[in-house]
């Protein structure tokens, strides 16, 4: 199973996705801005793709930098994340080879390994 954490409005995210559909598999799409997170799951997900919530924040087309986020402690981060979906930089996939963070999109392909 594939779960990719996507933002459709997103070019980066939708080319990830149709990579996925591309290598054949059908991946469960979880529009993550209009369903939020709980604060475990978005620390599970981070945890396991390896990066922290600084490493994670998505800067560009947000207001992170006027939340004086930039440079932050994690736990501010995690808590401004958890506020605002957005924040978080996508997308963020999650397959039998792990969970990583699809910047750039090539990543996407470590994700289907076994």
């Amino acid at each position: 199973m594939i779960t990719i954490y996507h933002k459709p409005t997103c070019s980066t995210s939708r080319k990830v996705l149709q990579m996925i559909r591309d290598a054949g598999f059908e991946p469960q799409v979880i529009d993550y801005v209009k369903t939020g997170w709980s604060r475990d799951e978005l620390q599970d997900l981070l945890a396991a793709a390896n990066v922290t919530p600084a490493q994670a924040l998505r800067v560009k087309g947000t207001d992170a930098a006027e939340r004086g986020l930039v440079g932050a402690d994690d736990k501010t981060i995690l808590d401004q994340m958890l506020e605002n979906p957005a924040l978080v930089e996508r997308p963020i996939v999650s397959g039998p080879g792990g969970v990583r963070l699809c910047r750039p999109a090539e990543l996407v392909a470590q994700t289907f390994a076994r």
